[in-house]
């Protein structure tokens, strides 16, 4: 494989990403050196989006770098309309894609020629039921978000009252949902005699695993309880903790790849870290991932615990006060005074706290390597993309540490500040007057209740479908109650200040804007 190195020089126009083209890309561009058309699928991907492509994806391709897994190469699959437009792009390239890490000071690239296939979109995906019915394919991997997963936050079951859920409990042959894909094909494979595959998770959620099997099983039973049974006894669902900060794919990012000489319709940038730690539960076998640098292991829950408190709680802990002051990325976050002293302090002492240490890294520690990835000004990871559909990643990320800290009688203050700024977000100004456009999937109504919690704020804690009973807490609801008012009387900037014991800076970034005015 060229080894790339990557340096802005004047070249020729960009090369068609194909794979008849590869020989004409850049020798700095890494290439695959196995034969595309050796590899045989044995794994089928739904929800094919960025995050994947730079992570499952490439250590699959590492692994046939050195001339393994030749017969676990991915076939893309999607469930709703618009993933009919990422898989035209990609089947035009040859479904070859252009990863580009992006480090301080430092761009490198490289083809990925893992995926082989990606299965057409159709509204009943019989498509996709039948690929994953081949007995060719042993594992169905999924990256589907977490709002995805149709999680009931009272109960923490199956939520049985959604629509697409009732549509596949009344029409399982023909389903809406990846869960009731799955379902109809492993039905199909039962039934032909064929054995189970697995079903793993590479969601951001704690226990992905778990709560995969819930929703699998769960539904099947709604309407097959043999199935449900079978299910349970045959397939596998591990758990597993994935990590690597992948901005979204525009123009930038189609421009830099053009830059380097390649003309990629959907590249995909990533920062120079890559972790992926997996429970070794497959029933139906497995490539060598460990040979590409993941690993294999029992103790899944603490790593992904520390992921999840400390880097996905830490995003919705930046990401709607970037919002509210028009910082357009993370890394514009820290370096904001009073965002990234917000961030370390509410680390330090409302999430670090609840942490546990993992092999060779300790909370604090594991703390300082985020600041430092969020830092990275090379990856332009926006607020927007990171504060989208809060209203699945506040109850995912957030709030059970919230729940954590009030049981140990510890701090909260912080936290509810998190929540009080994610409130004043969904008003959908900034502090600037500029609009917010929509970003969650519930926003029409997170909209109205937040307009409504500026006089009442106890309005926005009764959300019971994500705060569940917390707003009983009097120790929250009085902190929360405390930080939205204050930002709705005198600013983000000024509840910033208040809770980092900054008021100097405050004043001093309110100077400078005054100045600037003038």
């Amino acid at each position: 494989m060229n080894e790339p190195t990557i340096t802005n020089t004047d070249a020729p126009p960009p090369v068609p990403l194909s794979l008849d083209r590869l020989g004409d890309l850049p020798a700095r561009i890494g290439t695959p050196d196995y034969d595309r058309d050796a590899l045989t699928a044995g794994i089928i991907h739904i929800g094919l989006g960025n995050f994947h492509r730079a992570h499952q994806a490439w250590y699959l391709h590492k692994l046939m770098q050195q001339g393994l897994a030749q017969d676990w190469a991915l076939i893309g699959a999607g469930v709703r309309a618009y993933d009919s437009a990422m898989r035209d792009k990609l089947k035009a390239q040859d479904y070859l894609t252009t990863l580009i890490e992006l480090a301080p000071g430092r761009v490198t690239a490289e083809v990925v020629g893992s995926m082989i296939d990606y299965t057409p979109i159709a509204e009943d995906n019989a498509p996709l039921i039948a690929a994953m019915a081949d007995p060719a394919i042993r594992i169905v991997s999924l990256t589907v978000t977490e709002g995805g997963y149709f999680i009931d936050p009272e109960t923490g079951g199956l939520d049985l009252t959604h629509a697409d859920i009732q549509h596949d409990r009344a029409q399982p042959d023909q389903p809406k949902t990846v869960f009731g894909a799955i379902i109809a094909a492993l039905k199909l494979r039962r039934d032909a005699g064929h054995g189970p595959f697995t079903v793993q998770s590479c969601d951001n959620l704690r226990g992905n695993g778990t709560a995969t099997r819930q929703a699998v099983v769960t539904l099947a039973r709604q309407s097959d309880t043999a199935l449900a049974q079978w299910i349970e006894q045959n397939c596998s669902f591990p758990n597993s903790m994935v990590d690597c900060i992948v901005p979204a794919t525009g123009p930038d990012e189609i421009g830099l790849a053009q830059s380097l000489g390649v003309d990629d319709a959907a590249p995909v940038t990533h920062e120079n870290y890559r972790q992926w730690v997996i429970e070794d539960d497959f029933c139906a076998g497995r490539p060598d991932w460990d040979k590409a640098g993941a690993i294999f292991t029992d103790a899944v829950h603490d790593y992904e615990a520390m992921k999840i408190r400390i880097l996905n709680a830490g995003h919705q802990v930046l990401a709607n006060a970037g919002e509210l002051l028009g910082l357009e990325t993370i890394a514009d976050c820290m370096a904001h005074p009073l965002t990234s002293a917000m961030f370390r302090k509410i680390e330090a002492e409302e999430i670090a706290p609840y942490v546990a240490a993992v092999p060779g890294q300790d909370p604090a520690a594991y703390v300082e390597l985020i600041a430092k990835r969020f830092a990275n000004p090379a990856i332009r990871d926006t607020t927007r993309r990171v504060a989208f559909d809060g209203s699945s990643r506040h109850p995912g990320f957030v709030l059970p540490v919230l729940r954590d800290a009030l049981a140990a009688k510890g701090s909260c203050s912080g936290l509810a500040l998190v929540e009080a700024l994610w409130a004043r977000m969904c008003a959908g100004t900034r502090m600037d007057g500029t609009e917010i456009e929509p970003n969650d999937p519930q926003w029409a109504r997170l909209n109205a209740v937040a307009l409504a919690a500026r006089e009442a704020p106890q309005l926005w804690l009764a959300q019971r479908h994500i705060y569940g009973d917390l707003a009983e807490h009097q120790a929250f609801a009085e902190a929360f109650e405390h930080w939205l008012s204050l930002i709705w009387a005198e600013g983000c900037e000024a509840a910033l200040a208040v809770y980092t014991d900054q008021p100097d800076v405050a004043a001093a970034l309110a100077g400078d804007r005054a100045g600037i005015g003038q």
